[in-house]
């Protein structure tokens, strides 16, 4: 368990590199024994964004024979993991969970908290899919070594675009279950299994987004952004997956009491994605109106910022540019699976980029001397860290400055099309004023 201490430190560092994390909703406790129950859509990635959020060593269950993997099996290992042996990858092994339970019961019985994907399996399907009973076997059974119940927190894991390099992530932290009633009555009560486990269940659907089919999902997003962009409503993160709970909720009552109307509503929000789309805005960008002064002083500062660190970003880009096509290449080559493909990114990018600066470094060492290959070890990291968040507010100034651009040339065109989100909006509204009804 070498790794454990500093898990927490290093997914967040990987994480946090791969995907632009935003974290909601509450904090896991930060001491004492704690169940921490999530989602499952990527992989190996999926643990490193809970110990991420957790900010605590977090001792994830996983499947046995990832500790024998070449390829994971150190870091699986490393982290403190505790295997858990499924009748689909050994039949003749399952028994062994008895000395996982008793592992697990003890871990949090010694104040540790504990991560389980209840799910039983990483997937790419657009909703959560059955739970598995351990997750609440785990909870009862340690409640009887403790005296009591403890929290059992559900943890949200929503990424935009899984598998791509900086795409949008969100990990959403729940409020503890609540399972004080049932605490007292053991592993073995079946009928407080189920209850817990459907207990579970609903906190796992409050913290995330679960869709009928994936096709839906530019549909609730565009809806939800409409309607946050023209009426008052929460800004936080949290509040918005409420809203796109609620939106995916309120689709498929429709959908299958097969009500008159909607259709056309929703024919409207998708013509109204596409010329987003065109135009590269989002629904709150569309409705905002920005004068030229503003426009101007906005404009100035981000060309401050990025005129000193452009410089320094070309010279990182040269410098990473072999380590960064070579993980790509590598991806493309091994086809891994869609939920494993960040996964993939993730490890194999690490390595190639860690091997490329020691050997830089040694390098530097060996053209100028020990002192200058140790300031390249230390510099290089810091240099790559720069380089991205350079890249990204370049990205997004660029984006603002095309805006800015279009609201002025085409100003007309705008207008228009803030009138007709606003209908839109106004239709939306009613609609759910049907759905709630």
């Amino acid at each position: 368990m070498w790794l454990l201490p500093f898990f927490a430190h290093v997914s967040s560092l990987a994480v946090r590199t791969f995907y632009r994390l935003t974290v909601a909703g509450k904090q896991v406790p930060p001491a004492g024994p704690v169940l921490i129950v999530a989602n499952h859509p990527n992989s190996l990635v999926d643990p490193a964004a809970v110990a991420a959020v957790a900010g605590r060593p977090v001792r994830f269950l996983a499947k046995a024979p990832l500790f024998t993997d070449p390829a994971v099996g150190w870091l699986v290992r490393g982290s403190g993991a505790i295997p858990v042996y499924r009748h689909a990858d050994n039949p003749a092994e399952v028994g062994r969970n008895e000395d996982t339970f008793r592992a697990v019961h003890q871990a949090l019985a010694d104040g540790a908290a504990v991560g389980i994907f209840p799910e039983g399996v990483s997937h790419s399907e657009p909703s959560l899919v059955p739970l598995k009973t351990g997750a609440a076997r785990i909870a009862l059974g340690a409640a009887a070594i403790l005296g009591g119940s403890f929290p059992v927190v559900a943890v949200g894991l929503t990424f935009r675009k899984k598998q791509q390099f900086r795409s949008e992530a969100l990990v959403m932290v729940g409020k503890p279950v609540e399972w004080d009633d049932l605490a007292a009555r053991g592993m073995d009560d079946r009928e407080a299994v189920d209850q817990l486990t459907e207990r579970i269940d609903r906190a796992l659907h409050r913290v995330t987004l679960n869709l009928e089919r994936w096709e839906d999902q530019p549909l609730v997003e565009t809806a939800e952004a409409v309607y946050a962009a023209e009426f008052p409503v929460e800004a936080s993160p949290a509040a918005r997956v409420a809203r796109l709970r609620e939106t995916a909720d309120g689709l498929a009552r429709l959908r299958s009491e097969e009500r008159g109307g909607w259709e056309q509503v929703a024919s409207a929000v998708s013509s109204h994605a596409r010329a987003l789309r065109v135009l590269r805005m989002t629904p709150v960008e569309l409705k905002a109106s920005v004068g030229k002064v503003e426009a101007g002083k906005w404009v100035a500062r981000q060309l401050g910022v990025l005129r000193a660190l452009i410089p320094i970003a070309i010279v990182g880009i040269i410098i990473f540019y072999i380590p960064y096509r070579a993980t790509g290449f590598a991806e493309a080559r091994a086809r891994p699976p869609q939920d494993i493909r960040a996964t993939f990114k993730t490890l194999v990018g690490t390595v190639l980029h860690a091997v490329w600066t020691i050997v830089l470094a040694v390098a530097v060492w060996w053209r100028w001397g020990w002192k200058y290959g140790l300031a390249a070890l230390v510099l290089l990291p810091i240099l790559a860290w720069v380089t991205l968040w350079t890249v990204d507010m370049w990205n997004r100034a660029r984006g603002e400055a095309r805006r800015f651009y279009l609201r002025a040339r085409r100003a007309e065109a705008i207008e228009d099309l803030r009138i007709r989100q606003r209908a839109l909006a106004e239709r939306l509204a009613a609609l759910w004023e049907t759905v709630k009804a």
